[in-house]
């Protein structure tokens, strides 16, 4: 699914980043070496974040 449409990023996407240490929405446009534009995906992007981060057996620190 399509999480950000400016830059075309999807939920796969997104959860790459995070497996790859992103901890916040700028870590995963870094990641995915884009920049966030339009300010509507952050949401759903810190979402996704916590959402892997409190799945068992992570330990990830989110802020």
């Amino acid at each position: 699914m399509y999480v950000c449409l400016c830059n075309a990023l999807t939920d796969g996407q997104v959860k790459d980043a995070v497996a790859a240490g992103a901890r916040k929405p700028r870590d995963v446009y870094a990641h995915c070496n884009c920049a966030g534009q339009c300010g509507t995906c952050g949401r759903t992007i810190l979402g996704l974040i916590r959402e892997m981060a409190a799945e068992p057996g992570r330990h990830a620190t989110v802020q």
